[in-house]
């Protein structure tokens, strides 16, 4: 798994690519606590080059979610592949947070 950060206007675009798994999972959470701590609380996770996500994985996603919230921010999903994207809906994360086409789209939502 590769982390890419990108600072943004209104939010930050974090960039994953690999599988975010038991054995990568914590490793995201790491880095999302980290940068969440910074002040970066608008988050967009770009989910575009992850072709796989554990029940550890979505674990990652909801504990930045609640950090991000807690400090007054949010975090977006975009560009998950319809595996990824079926294993958020299956598990309830759309009723939750939202998902967006891409990281235009989610940084859209955060100017408007």
């Amino acid at each position: 798994m590769d982390i890419n950060f990108i600072e943004k206007q209104y939010a930050d675009i974090v960039q994953v690519s690999g599988s975010v798994d038991a054995l990568t999972a914590s490793v995201l959470s790491d880095y999302l606590s980290l940068k969440i701590n910074q002040d970066h609380t608008n988050l967009v996770l770009d989910l575009s080059e992850v072709e796989f996500m554990s029940s550890a994985g979505l674990r990652s996603v909801l504990a930045a979610l609640k950090e991000c919230r807690n400090k007054g921010g949010d975090l977006l999903i975009a560009g998950a592949q319809p595996g990824v994207e079926k294993v958020l809906k299956m598990s309830g994360f759309t009723s939750i947070l939202k998902i967006f086409p891409d990281s235009e789209n989610a940084l859209a939502s955060f100017s408007a």
